[in-house]
């Protein structure tokens, strides 16, 4: 007769679970010790154990190495970061106000946790090959935010009458990603400039008109004109209108 499996995937995945819920232990603990300590500070294991309550020997059975430990935290801090910022990304509102909104949200972050925005922009030595194109987690939610906001340009400018070509359709990509790196960049930039003179009030102000005046001038070009002062629901209940009024010629 053979012994049945039960008890055994049963204590299985309690051991799993309890492996989770440690390794989950440790990473809030480094994000804690990370918050405290400031931007730049160096932040040792061993403080993380003592902040999990966990020896430094128990911290390195869940993780390969301080870089796969890094990589853990990393990941989320960004999605704690990217749940703050993606509800943001709807169509209520001018295009102006969904941008400075977006912007907002995240100077704001930026500004609330500074160690933990130093931390996620940091380049963490990867354990996988270099040539495998995956990048780091910043790259990838960056790379995710890019092809949202590429995808809606492209809808919004075949909804508002705008022909694209070939050229124009391959430019979205650059584009969209070149505009979350800019913004990206400048915050990076103000976070750790040694005397910014901007409030973080100016500095949205100052992000989102760039931005606005970057897709203004990208949607002219395609044959578009945006209204600043109209609201997006408004632009597209007029050009859903239109298309039913030529339907029914």
């Amino acid at each position: 007769m053979t012994a049945s499996t039960g008890p055994r995937d049963g204590r299985q995945v309690r051991w799993d679970r309890h492996k989770e819920e440690r390794r989950e232990q440790i990473i809030d603990a480094a994000i804690a010790v990370v918050e405290e300590s400031g931007p730049g500070t160096e932040v040792h294991v061993q403080q993380i154990a003592e902040r999990a309550g966990l020896s430094r020997t128990v911290v390195y059975r869940h993780f390969e190495d301080r870089a796969d430990l890094d990589r853990a935290v990393q990941t989320k801090i960004l999605d704690g970061f990217w749940a703050e910022l993606m509800p943001q990304i709807t169509l209520d509102g001018t295009v102006p106000q969904i941008i400075e909104r977006v912007v907002g949200t995240y100077v704001r972050w930026a500004v609330a946790h500074p160690a933990l925005h130093r931390l996620a922009d940091h380049d963490i030595t990867r354990a996988a090959t270099p040539d495998d194109g995956a990048g780091g987690p910043l790259e990838q939610g960056l790379e995710r935010l890019a092809g949202q906001i590429a995808n809606i340009v492209h809808l919004g400018a075949v909804a508002l009458g705008g022909e694209l070509t070939d050229d124009d359709r391959a430019s979205l990509d650059p584009l969209a990603y070149g505009i979350v790196g800019a913004v990206f960049s400048s915050v990076r930039r103000w976070l750790t400039h040694p005397d910014p003179a901007l409030t973080p009030e100016t500095l949205v102000t100052l992000v989102s008109q760039t931005v606005w005046f970057g897709i203004d001038g990208h949607a002219r070009r395609l044959g578009v004109e945006i209204d600043p002062d109209r609201a997006v629901e408004d632009i597209a209940g007029d050009v859903l209108g239109a298309l039913v009024e030529a339907g029914g010629r």
